[in-house]
């Protein structure tokens, strides 16, 4: 009995000189020489020499200035249209419905330089279809300042102007995301979308008012300046791929699976895509949001507002605030996209649109022409994240380009169409009203055409999309 309670004594006396009273996984740790502990030893960081990691910068977000930037000063030229076109009339003594032509045909090649951009970023990367729409919208620009014939302004604003914006548009702001995030992809998309609206937020206002003081060439001289400005950060900074810049895409976990890398890979040939039911219920769908947005609103807002009795500044503030609106909006979409079902997002935000547009016609009061542009705001651009994020989806990001192209060019036939037919209608009627109520009609069908997009696409965008949005 007396052994065993030595043997007990000596194994505790064991136990505290190599120290598992305190460290019950049983590693030897330093003593000071008077026998205690040295707790500031004992740290897995110090005791295994570690350094913790250090969070860098990502060039990621170098990427998305630039890009955001880029988008800003070129799609501003999109909204010059609506500033400038009565001076046009009282210049020139053009009717409204031949300038509305010259609009239509420029958002018809805006949208043809979607898929033919996107093409060439699928094969070149952004950074060069950056600069060479850039470029584009410079010396179209630079052409309408010395326009003289009703001709030039088809050519000029049709062709280079419209392929330029077209090339640094929605689709391009799609392809960077979806090359340089793996996570967040929604919110980023909505940040780009919400570029449009700061460039009507930021130049809108000073164009009316330089138009009014100055003239209209001053007006587009300001938007000249700013995108020739951009081709400097397009040329230093932007990269096509992370590789490019010596990191991996933002998100990305260390070790990417099989899995992984063939979802990124995966591709539709255009052709196959168009055999799809739920290609062309996205394109029908994209064809209203540009028929009751770019194309009407954003066309005829202002001679609308004008005819209606508000001065060309106050109807320009209301379209600045409709576009602060909607990069509120539009980021809030981002974020719902990589969260829920993009379908009953698109379907609310069509319905949302159509109601507002019913009551345009009825405005003749500034508190109410400013509540119009806070409502219609919020989903001015909502549609492109979760129309970009099921087009992914559903045919893989390495078609994301091409295919989404195509179906941003549909949304430009729907806008072509409504320019035109504004000032067409105008014209003939003397007011806007049945456009107003035709678009508020067309958006109650989308909401129809978004439902029945296939819920396999939900299915398959459920898992990574909501995995990642996850903290």
């Amino acid at each position: 009995m007396d052994s065993l309670v030595g043997s007990k004594s000596l194994l505790a006396h064991s136990l505290e000189r190599r120290g598992w009273d305190s460290n019950p996984r049983g590693f030897r740790l330093p003593l000071f020489e008077s026998g205690t502990f040295n707790h500031s030893d004992t740290s897995p960081h110090s005791s295994l020499n570690f350094e913790p990691p250090v969070k860098r910068f990502h060039y990621a977000w170098v990427v998305v200035i630039v890009t955001f930037l880029a988008l800003l000063a070129a799609q501003a030229v999109r909204a010059a249209p609506g500033v400038i076109i009565t001076s046009l009339e009282s210049e020139f003594g053009w009717s409204r419905t031949t300038i509305s032509l010259a609009i239509s045909l420029s958002i018809l090649t805006f949208g043809l330089g979607g898929p033919l951009g996107g093409t060439l970023i699928d094969r070149f990367g952004p950074r060069l279809v950056m600069l060479v729409g850039d470029l584009l919208i410079v010396g179209g620009l630079l052409g309408l300042l010395f326009v003289r014939d009703l001709w030039q302004l088809y050519l000029l604003w049709g062709l280079p102007i419209g392929l330029g914006t077209g090339a640094v548009g929605g689709v391009l702001g799609a392809a960077v995301a979806h090359r340089w995030f793996r996570t967040h992809r929604g919110v980023i998309i909505g940040a780009f979308g919400a570029a449009t609206s700061a460039g009507q937020l930021v130049f809108v206002p000073a164009m009316a008012q330089l138009t009014v003081t100055e003239g209209w060439r001053w007006a587009l001289g300001i938007v000249l300046v700013a995108c020739a400005v951009m081709l400097v950060p397009v040329a230093l900074f932007m990269r096509d791929r992370p590789a490019q810049a010596g990191t991996s895409a933002f998100g990305e976990a260390p070790v990417v699976t099989a899995a992984v890398r063939a979802e990124d890979l995966r591709t539709t040939p255009l052709r196959e895509a168009a055999r799809t039911r739920d290609f062309w219920l996205l394109a029908a769908s994209f064809f209203v949001c540009g028929y009751t947005s770019n194309g009407l609103v954003g066309t005829h807002l202002i001679p609308h507002a004008v005819e209606h009795g508000f001065t060309e500044v106050t109807a320009a503030s209301a379209v600045a605030l409709l576009g602060s609106m909607n990069i509120v909006g539009t980021l809030a979409s981002g974020w719902l996209t990589d969260r829920y079902d993009n379908r009953k997002l698109l379907a609310g935000y069509y319905g949302f649109r159509a109601l507002s547009l019913f009551a345009l016609p009825l405005i003749y009061d500034v508190k109410w022409l400013l509540l119009f542009a806070f409502v219609y705001g919020l989903d001015w651009i909502a549609t492109v994240p979760p129309t970009a994020n099921l087009v992914a989806t559903i045919y893989g990001r390495a078609s994301l380009g091409t295919i989404y192209g195509w179906i941003f060019f549909s949304h430009m036939v729907g806008a072509a169409i409504a320019a035109f037919a504004g000032g067409f209608f105008r014209d003939l009627l003397g007011d806007y009203h049945l456009m107003f109520i035709s678009a508020g009609i067309l958006g109650f069908v989308a909401v129809s055409l978004a439902l029945r997009i296939s819920t396999s696409a939900v299915t398959q965008l459920r898992a990574p999309a909501l995995e990642a949005a996850r903290p």
